[in-house]
């Protein structure tokens, strides 16, 4: 068969329209967001920041006013909500591609990276916006942008015209002693903090690069994070409108927001690590190691606690509650006719500073064997676990022949105490442990007890403490801290 001019233009016509159709069809199966693929670029003349609002209750919220007021501004300004599930009821927000919710909670029929907030934030700069706000000015977030390009501060902020706007306050985190401390601000508008309704505009890049970005409470979370790396937020003389309908209008949604912000961000500060915040003013906030509480350390093994080889001393809630039981025992011990003195690392830390040892994670002391007999506490404690009237448990110590006081029968921070006796002028035990300071010594120490400051109050101490304790664990003791097993963590970190 010959193929003439006509078959031959025919057939490459079809052919040109299957390639046309099967292009098309092709780009119709494509994921309209391609940031999976790779980060998407914003040309140059458009958007800069993109809006983040991730601070508001689902249950009563005045988010879509904010959305629409950022979007009568510019309508093609990039907006992120961002919420852990689906929030409900839901939220009346406009159904354009620059207008996103972000669902940050891992679902099972959903990619990984839509659970992660970066994935829907392209611009060089991100604001964190609060609920409540509205904004009235297209140039606003552009100042903000060119007061931070201008500064050296990490970032920058403008207050909300609401009844608590945003003021400086300065923050100092330890992570070694688990514990924020805020106070007034020195230099500001620089600060490390902000208390207040603000709205926040710092680098993409930066907001990311933190480990919980976008923790609630976000600014407790935020700051605490932004202020142990020594990035410094500069309040802005700008100022943004609130919303004409303020969120949590009515007092039982004031109610229950509150209630869920404290146990928002009591969880917060557990799951950094912070057991203290010390408010400005002076206020003490403690998160842990209550009578109800777990200890909230682990089985010590090697004397050396799990907490030391994460860069941290002993948690501030657990010294409270170490003191607290201390006080405690020696004033059962005392008020029977218990004769008692500090021991080991607990004499160590009254020598030195008047409390206990900052990495220390019990207390002992020693007490004479024959005035056992004259504590009720203690003679229960022979014959089994006692429970007294303020919750201390009392209990033959299972490791050998000595006594245990318990914070709690929840919470087994503890006191130790080592019966000793005199057998031809030197006190020795029944039950040895395999540490240096556990080593029999001469009764002369004893006679005298001297006071010396402890934990708060005022204990009983060897006389001549400082060769007590040399005897114990080596000259230059005091002077020298040291943590209790050197040859598996030293101090120095050597």
């Amino acid at each position: 068969m010959r193929l003439t001019r006509c078959w031959a233009a025919l057939a490459a016509a079809i052919i040109l329209n299957l390639l046309v159709f099967f292009y098309v069809s092709w780009l119709q199966h494509q994921p309209r967001n391609s940031r999976a693929r790779g980060p998407r670029r914003t040309p140059a003349t458009g958007p800069r920041v993109t809006v983040l609002i991730r601070e508001f209750e689902a249950f009563d919220n005045a988010v879509p006013e904010l959305v629409d007021s950022f979007l009568q501004q510019d309508p093609a300004q990039p907006v992120v909500v961002a919420a852990d599930t689906l929030p409900y009821p839901p939220l009346a927000l406009p159904r354009i591609p620059n207008v996103r919710l972000a669902l940050l909670q891992p679902a099972l029929d959903r990619p990984a990276a839509a659970s992660r907030p970066e994935t829907y934030v392209a611009t060089e700069f991100v604001a964190l916006v609060p609920d409540g706000v509205r904004a009235e000015s297209p140039t606003h977030l552009e100042r903000m942008v060119e007061a931070l390009r201008g500064s050296s501060a990490r970032m920058v902020a403008a207050p909300v015209a609401t009844a608590n706007p945003a003021r400086c306050l300065a923050l100092n985190v330890s992570l070694r002693e688990w514990t924020a401390r805020y106070g007034p601000a020195p230099g500001a508008p620089r600060c490390d903090a902000l208390d207040g309704d603000a709205v926040l505009l710092l680098r993409s890049r930066d907001l990311f690069n933190l480990s919980v970005p976008l923790a609630r409470p976000l600014a407790t979370s935020l700051f605490l994070q932004t202020a142990l790396r020594g990035w410094t937020v500069q309040l802005l003389d700008l100022t943004f409108a609130a919303a004409r309908q303020p969120p949590l209008g009515t007092a039982h949604a004031r109610w229950k927001a509150d209630r869920e912000g404290r146990s928002r961000r009591a969880a917060l500060l557990r799951a950094l690590g912070i057991r203290l915040v010390s408010w400005e003013g002076g206020r003490l906030e403690w998160f842990g190691c209550s009578k109800e509480s777990a200890r909230c350390f682990g089985t010590v093994a090697g004397d050396t606690p799990s907490y030391l080889y994460e860069g941290r001393w002993t948690p501030p809630c657990c010294l409270r509650a170490l003191r607290e039981t201390a006080r405690y025992v020696v004033g059962v011990l005392e008020a029977a006719g218990v004769r008692y003195w500090l021991e080991g690392g607990s004499l160590l830390g009254a020598a030195r500073h008047g409390d206990i040892i900052p990495w220390d994670y019990d207390v002992d002391l020693g007490i004479y064997l024959e005035d056992v007999g004259n504590c009720e506490q203690l003679r229960g404690a022979e014959a089994g676990s006692v429970v007294d009237e303020r919750g201390f448990v009392w209990e033959k110590a299972v490791e050998g022949d000595f006594f245990r006081v318990q914070f709690s029968e929840s919470n087994h921070l503890h006191v130790d105490l080592w019966p000793f006796y005199p057998r031809n002028g030197v006190m020795t035990k029944d039950t040895w442990l395999d540490h240096r300071q556990d080593v029999e010594f001469p009764e002369h120490f004893l006679q005298p007890l001297v006071p010396l400051p402890f934990a708060g109050f005022m204990a009983q101490a060897p006389n001549n403490y400082r060769r007590f304790l040399e005897l114990k664990f080596g000259p230059g003791v005091i002077e020298n801290p040291e943590y209790p097993n050197p040859a598996l963590l030293s101090l120095t970190g050597g």
